[in-house]
Formats: C-alpha cells, structure tokens, sequence
C-alpha cells in the first residue's frame, strides 16, 4: 500500500530534526547527526545513541533467503519489541525511524499520540504476509498477517506527518511503481539496542535480524562492524550509503557544560533545517518555467540559427552523460559478476 504516501528525499529525512522531530509527531529531545564515516568514536562523542538509520541501494534481483546474510532472524523479538512488516513502498525512511523510537520509549519521550499508537499495536503480529509455501517451508512460524504494517500505513497521524515533508510537484505520481533488476532503488534500515542485543530492524525482512550481545554503551563500537560487513558485499567503488544517528538533541548537553558557542552552532544548524524544508515544500515550477521561457527568447532574439544550435548541443550533452551513466553501471554489474 502507498497510495496518500508521498515519496520524500533521504536529505530529508535528516532535515526533519528540528522542532519538528520525528515528521510532526511530537517527540522530544531527538535529534539526528549524519555519519561521513564509520568511526566509532565520533558516534560515541554524540552519546547517548539510540539507534542508527542507514540508507543504502537495494538489490532489487535479490530473493528472499531462509537466513540472513549475517546474523539470525529473531521471531520471538518481533512479537515482543515493535516490528512492522512494510507495507508502504514511499516510507521505508519514516518506518526506519519509527522502529527505534517505538523501541526507546523507557529512554525518549516519544509524546501521547505516538504512545498510544504502540499501544495500539503492541498486541498484533508482526510478520510480513507470506505465501502457503514460504510459510510452511521457511519459516513455520509465520502467520498471514501483517497488521502492524497495516496499521502504519493506516495512520493518519504518521502519513500527515510524513508528507509534510514531502518535495511540492504538480507532476507527483503516487501510484505504486514496480522496479526492476535494471532501477537503482534505495532502502532505508535501522540498528539499535533491544533487550540487550544489537538488531537490525528491516520490515522487508520476517523478522529483526539479531547481531550480537550489546549494551547501549557498547552500541558505538558494536554496530560499527555489522555495517562494514554490510558495505562490504558491494563493489569497492559504491559510494552511495548514508547514515544517520539517531541522538539526544545535543543542546541539552551543550547547556549542562554552559557552552554557548556550541548551543548557538546546533540554533544555527536547525535554522539551516528550517530554510531546507520550506524551499523543499515550495513549488518552483512557475519559477523554473520562467527561466526557461527567458533563455528561449533571448536565443531567439540573437538569430541565426543560435537557437538551433542551442538545442543541438544541449542533446549531444544530454546523450552523452546517459552514456556515461550505462557504462558506469556496466561496469558496476561486472564487478559484481
């Protein structure tokens, strides 16, 4: 299900940390600070750390395996913790963030309506829905049933939320898409401590995925090495991974130490969020059309045969960077062979 869900930028995901934490839905004292690299220390200057969203491209030809690739599906965690099949093609984002804020409500405030909706669903199963066949081949334990996903989906409250933040386009197609081997198509996961083990909560997956024993003191340097393996099955030269930390919102700490300098960096950052969000939400295309309306009539203006011209060799760019764009993903499928 996806239709009334919009499609949001990953960059969003981030910006969505301000006043507005959680996409609206009324969470305290979080915020996120994005990783440039896999350094455990940095993560852990940033304590305490309640999870980790990690965005990479999806192998869309891959099936779906009895086991995980690394570690162990834990069913009896997904009936105990929140865990969401995905129904929503447009808000694997939004699911990522929601699978660590609903499994920290003893550490981050979370606020009434979205307690109410863990509530909620505490006591429906969690799978993903199933054919006859997988279900009583791989994983027995299985039922058809997905209604937390269901529920997800069915919610008001996250969906509003969610679209706020949504890119305007009078061109939007929110109909449902299917990829092919050929898309580059990218999926959001998160990580995060659970009952004193390290998980990798996917609603693509059946179930959380298990990693380790883990506190959340030791959450920094476990997680580090599950995501290195993860990056690892991809070829050397894919650079398209993000991670976001999920944190206390670090002008807490800022003011217990009274350092205003770094209160007023953090002001600064969620003024920049601000100005990020609302130019995403503003539609640019009269504006654009304007621009191009203008560059028209002046090559037309200069005559002789400039606007031809210009046309011509803005395909021969256009054409060449598409080649450029086969042959890099060629190679990428070469590498991987």
């Amino acid at each position: 299900m996806s239709a009334g869900w919009n499609t949001i930028e990953s960059d969003a995901v981030r910006t969505a940390t301000s006043s507005k934490i959680g996409f609206g839905l009324g969470v305290k004292d979080v915020q996120f600070e994005e990783l440039v690299s896999l350094d455990a220390n940095f993560l852990r200057q940033r304590s305490p750390v309640y999870g980790v969203i990690f965005l990479f491209r999806y192998p869309t030809g891959d099936k779906r395996r009895a086991t995980p690739l690394d570690g162990i599906f834990d069913h009896e965690a997904a009936e105990s913790q929140f865990f969401a099949a995905q129904t929503i093609q447009n808000a694997c984002g939004t699911q990522a963030l929601l699978s660590v804020l609903l499994n920290k409500v003893d550490a981050i405030d979370v606020g009434p309506r979205l307690q109410e909706f863990k509530d909620f669903t505490s006591a429906f199963p969690a799978d993903v829905c199933l054919t006859e066949q997988e279900t009583a081949g791989i994983f027995p334990s299985a039922n058809m049933h997905q209604l937390r996903g269901e529920a997800l989906s069915n919610s008001e409250l996250i969906r509003d939320a969610h679209n706020s933040f949504a890119r305007a386009s009078p061109f939007a197609d929110e109909g449902q898409l299917l990829a092919t081997e050929d898309d580059d198509v990218y999926h959001f996961i998160a990580y995060t401590v659970m009952n004193g083990k390290l998980y990798e909560l996917d609603g693509l997956q059946p179930a959380p995925i298990a990693h380790d024993s883990c506190t959340p003191d030791e959450f920094p340097d476990k997680v580090i090495p599950v995501l290195e393996r993860r990056i690892e099955r991809y070829p050397a030269q894919e650079i398209r991974f993000n991670l976001l930390a999920m944190v206390r919102d670090l002008r807490i700490r800022a003011r217990e130490i009274d350092d205003q300098n770094w209160v007023y960096q953090e002001e600064q950052k969620r003024r920049v969020w601000q100005w990020e969000n609302a130019l995403r939400r503003h539609n640019f295309i009269g504006f654009v059309g304007e621009i191009l309306q203008g560059a028209v009539r002046s090559k037309l203006v200069e005559g002789g045969g400039k606007y031809a011209g210009w046309v011509e060799e803005a395909k021969a760019k256009t054409k060449a960077r598409l080649d450029e764009h086969q042959k890099a993903k060629e190679r990428s499928n070469d590498n991987v062979a």
